[in-house]
C-alpha cells in the first residue's frame, strides 16, 4: 500500500495515518522527520538542507525529493509507505511523478473549514506535559486549568482563529490543487497514476477510520 494522505490542517490526518500504518504495516513518512534525520546524520542532502534552513529559507524541492527517494530504499518501505504532509505543492507532486515514485492511492480527508476552525480554535494545552484539551469536545474539569497539575492552560499561537484561517488559505491555494493534479493524471489512463479517493472527516473517529479502509480497497 503506497499512498499520500491529504487534508487541511486539523482534518485528523495524523490520527488516521496512525491507523493506516498499523493496518497495512507501512511506515508513515513525514518530510519534517526525514529532514531532521538527514541533518542529524550529516548526509550531503542533510547538509544542503541545513544551509537553506539556517538562512531561514525553504528547502528546495530537489533536495526533498532526493531525501524521499533515499528514504524509500530502506527496508521498512518494502510493503509500502504513507506520505503525510507531502507533497504540499504541484511542483513537488510533479517532481515525484517525474522521479517515478510509485503510488497506489491519494486519499483526501475532507472537512469543512468552519468545522476545522471550531476544532483548532477550541484547543487548549498544558505545555509542560503536552496534555491537550478542547473547550467543547474534551474540556478540563475546571475551565482553563490542567486536570493534573492545576496549572493554567494556554491556547497555542498555531491554534488561534486568525492563524487557523491563514493556514487554511495556504492549504486551499497550494495543497488542495493536488487533488485536481492527481485526478487529471488518473483521467489520462496512465497505469502508474494513483486512484484518487475522498472521505468525509466528520463524525466519530471509528466511523472515519472505517470509511478510510473502505476507500483503500
Amino acid at each position: 500500500m503506497k499512498l499520500i494522505l491529504l487534508g487541511a490542517p486539523g482534518a485528523g490526518k495524523g490520527t488516521q495515518a496512525t491507523f493506516i500504518s498499523k493496518e497495512f504495516g507501512i511506515p508513515q513518512i513525514s518530510t519534517g522527520d526525514m529532514l531532521r534525520a538527514q541533518v542529524k546524520a550529516g548526509t550531503p542532502l542533510g547538509l544542503e538542507a541545513k544551509k537553506h534552513m539556517d538562512a531561514g529559507g525553504l528547502v528546495p524541492d530537489a533536495v526533498i525529493i532526493g531525501m524521499v527517494k533515499d528514504r524509500l530504499t530502506q527496508d521498512d518501505c518494502k510493503n509500502g509507505y504513507l506520505f503525510d504532509g507531502f507533497p504540499r505543492t504541484i511542483p513537488q507532486a510533479q517532481a515525484m511523478r517525474d522521479a517515478g515514485v510509485p503510488l497506489d492511492f491519494v486519499l483526501e480527508i475532507d472537512v469543512p473549514d468552519s468545522d476545522i476552525v471550531t476544532r483548532m480554535a477550541g484547543r487548549r494545552a498544558h505545555l509542560a506535559s503536552g496534555r491537550t484539551y478542547h473547550v467543547v469536545f474534551n474540556p478540563p474539569k475546571v475551565e482553563g486549568i490542567d486536570d493534573v497539575t492545576g496549572e493554567p492552560l494556554v491556547q497555542r499561537d498555531d491554534d488561534k482563529e486568525e492563524t487557523v484561517k491563514k493556514r487554511l488559505e495556504i492549504y486551499h491555494s497550494q495543497t488542495k490543487p493536488l487533488v485536481e493534479f492527481y485526478g487529471k493524471w488518473a483521467a489520462e489512463g496512465d497505469a502508474k497514476a494513483p486512484k484518487v479517493r475522498k472521505v468525509a472527516g466528520v463524525g466519530s473517529v471509528d466511523g472515519i477510520t472505517k470509511s478510510v479502509f473502505e476507500a483503500l480497497k
